[in-house]
């Protein structure tokens, strides 16, 4: 399997429909095995999660998020 054609298709389709980009924030790992259509080994199935999250800068915005949060005295989690 070329994890890197699986993590750009999840990509193109999460991008594509807003309803799926819903569905990945709030549950990744169902989403993307929705998508490709097979039920991966965890380890896989982290690693095409962690790669589409850096593609779309999930993970940055968040951090950035909870980064800018923290300077006008909000709380972090």
């Amino acid at each position: 399997m070329d994890i890197k054609a699986k993590i750009d298709e999840v990509v193109a389709k999460v991008q594509a429909e807003p309803d799926l980009m819903d569905k990945f924030q709030k549950n990744p790992v169902q989403a993307v095995e929705g998508i490709i259509g097979v039920d991966l080994p965890d380890d896989v199935i982290n690693g095409i999660v962690d790669g589409v999250k850096a593609k779309l800068g999930i993970d940055s915005a968040a951090g950035l998020i909870d980064k800018i949060g923290g300077l006008f005295g909000g709380k972090k989690d």
